[in-house]
């Protein structure tokens, strides 16, 4: 079969046939009188095993050793065209990825877009420093998906601090993007995901904190629950108890509570939560504290007695006592008679510990 057939049967062009020829990788098996090259059909099939072995990505110089060195196995090969293929799809996908960021910051012409690919190369820095500065002099030019991937990456407390700055000042929504990093398998992404949350303000960001109170990372639902306290969110009242009682930013929790504690009924629902830890180390939930004023009051009282108190029996139930200690410092800034009679109870506490600072802090109460 004359190169001419050949090139028309297996697609390849005679001019590459030619070029495998050069290479030593191809020998036609003979010529015509007239010269030509002539293909047998085990030439035919040599062609076929090249082109097939350039489809997976092997050079022509790996190709004929593959062909002629009966001692070369693939398995090293094909774990080195592995590693290089991810390499090679991992730089066309952050191309992808750069290319359609400069386009949802709508460059006006050629000066925007060098200026955003300035800031995308600077929030991808290794220097800190420069990560920093390309965070606090971010514009509108930076989509939002390069400030929250850059947050959610970010390892530096000042460069992180500077790129939620970013994030919020930016007025973009990127709520939905940090709500995702929630869900990370890396516990420090969370982290920068829920921390991020917690300084975006409206009613989004805050709805992605509520679902974070029952996140099973206990660090995702402490940032969040310190969040909604500020922002007067009383079902995060569980969550803040459960870090004062398990010692977890604990001083955070109380002065979310003590803010939390602004009317009566979330005082004395307040009060009533931490009075039910105080005697059982297991939480049961939401505390219900329907009681409200001396009724509340009597309420925790009781609760007390069950478990133990003045009489004599003892008041720890199953929880530690730096724990019982926590809880009854929490009870300081919380407002109302089911606080006041609840330290009333504890100043009689067989630990001492927490007797005393319910003795002080019912001091500081009658104070004028």
């Amino acid at each position: 079969m004359l190169i001419g057939e050949v090139a028309r049967r297996s697609g390849v062009s005679a001019r590459m046939l030619r070029h495998y020829e050069s290479l030593g990788l191809l020998r036609p098996s003979g010529r015509t009188g007239s010269g030509y090259r002539e293909y047998s059909g085990d030439d035919i099939r040599r062609i076929f095993h090249i082109e097939s072995l350039r489809s997976l990505g092997l050079s022509l110089r790996e190709i004929g050793r593959a062909l002629d060195d009966p001692g070369f196995t693939p398995s090293a090969l094909v774990d080195d065209l592995i590693r290089q293929t991810r390499e090679r799809i991992a730089a066309e996908t952050d191309l992808l990825t750069r290319l359609r960021r400069i386009d949802a910051a709508e460059p006006a012409g050629w000066e925007d877009v060098l200026q955003v690919v300035a800031v995308l190369q600077a929030l991808g820095s290794k220097s800190p420093a420069a990560r920093q500065r390309a965070a606090l002099s971010a514009g509108d030019e930076v989509p939002v998906e390069a400030l929250v991937e850059a947050v959610l990456r970010e390892t530096e407390p000042n460069v992180a601090g500077a790129l939620r700055w970013a994030l919020a000042r930016s007025g973009a929504d990127g709520t939905a993007l940090l709500a995702k990093g929630l869900d990370s398998p890396v516990a420090a992404v969370r982290e920068r995901a829920v921390r991020s949350l917690a300084e975006l303000a409206g009613d989004e960001p805050t709805a992605h904190l509520r679902d974070a109170l029952a996140h099973p990372d206990v660090v995702v639902r402490g940032h969040a629950a310190l969040a909604l306290g500020t922002r007067g969110a009383a079902d995060a009242i569980p969550v803040l108890i459960d870090m004062i009682v398990d010692g977890r930013n604990d001083t955070d929790a109380a002065d979310a509570l003590s803010v939390l504690a602004s009317d009566t009924a979330t005082a004395d629902r307040i009060a009533d939560g931490l009075v039910s830890r105080l005697g059982t180390g297991t939480s049961t939930g939401t505390p219900t504290g329907a009681e409200s004023g001396a009724g509340a009051g009597a309420g925790a009282a009781q609760r007390l007695h069950a478990v133990g108190g003045p009489a004599g029996q003892s008041t720890r139930g199953t929880t530690e006592a730096p724990a019982r200690v926590r809880l009854t410092q929490s009870l300081a800034d919380i407002p109302g008679d089911t606080a006041s009679r609840a330290l009333i109870e504890l100043s009689q506490d067989e630990d001492r510990a927490v007797a005393v600072t319910a003795t002080y802090l019912l001091r500081l109460r009658d104070a004028p």
